[in-house]
C-alpha cells in the first residue's frame, strides 16, 4: 500500500495514511499546546516535546502491527488522526482509537464519518475479525459515536482511571466483522 493512500473523503476533509513528511506539521499543528481537553479526553498528558511526539510519530510508521492515518481539514491542516494498532495477525483483531485535535472540528460528524471510514478499512482491507476500544465514561460523546457506528459494550472497569480528582469508568467495546457487516448491508 502506498504512503499516500487515502481511504476516505467528504466535503473536503480525508483520510489517509501518515507519512514521515508530515512529522512537523503533526506536532505543530496539534501539539503547540496539545488541547486541554484532548488530554483529558484520552487519558494522555498534557505537554509533550517536540522530540517526544516526532519520535513517536515516526516509529509508528515503522511498525507492522499499526495504521496510522491522519484526518485531514479542506485548508490541508491535520485536525486527528485515526489509528488500528496492536494487530494481531493470528487472531485477526486490533485496538482501535481516535482522536479529534481541536474544539473546532468536535460535534460536526466528522468522528463519527472517521470511524466509518477506518472500520470500513480494517474489515474489508485487512480482514480482522474483531476491533476492540476502551472510551472513559466522561466522555458521553464518543462512546455515542462508537454505539453508533456498531460497536458493543463489553465491560465497564469501575473507577478505573482519574478525571479531575474523581474516579470514572473505563468502558470496553467491540465490534466484530459479522456486526459491521451487518450495519453495512
Amino acid at each position: 500500500m502506498s504512503a499516500s493512500t487515502i481511504i476516505g473523503e467528504k466535503d473536503g476533509f480525508l483520510i489517509r495514511l501518515a507519512k514521515a513528511e508530515d512529522v512537523i506539521n503533526y506536532y505543530e499543528q496539534n501539539y503547540c499546546p496539545l488541547d486541554k481537553e484532548v488530554a483529558r479526553l484520552t487519558g494522555c498528558k498534557e505537554t509533550f516535546t517536540k522530540e517526544e511526539v516526532t519520535s513517536f510519530f515516526l516509529k509508528s510508521l515503522e511498525e507492522d502491527d499499526r495504521y496510522f492515518f491522519l484526518i485531514i481539514a479542506p485548508d490541508g491542516r491535520i485536525i486527528g488522526e485515526s489509528v488500528i494498532n496492536e494487530i494481531d495477525w493470528d487472531l485477526r483483531c486490533a485496538n482501535f482509537r481516535i482522536g479529534l485535535y481541536h474544539k473546532t472540528e468536535r460535534g460536526r460528524g466528522i468522528g463519527t464519518w472517521a470511524t466509518k471510514v477506518t472500520l470500513d478499512f480494517a474489515f474489508e482491507e485487512l480482514k480482522l475479525h474483531r476491533l476492540e476500544l476502551d472510551v472513559y465514561s466522561f466522555n458521553p460523546r464518543a462512546e455515542k459515536t462508537y454505539l453508533k457506528a456498531g460497536f458493543k459494550r463489553e465491560g465497564v472497569l469501575r473507577d478505573a482511571i482519574m478525571d479531575g480528582g474523581k474516579y470514572a469508568d473505563d468502558i470496553l467495546m467491540s465490534i466484530l466483522e459479522d456486526e459491521w457487516r451487518a450495519g453495512n448491508a
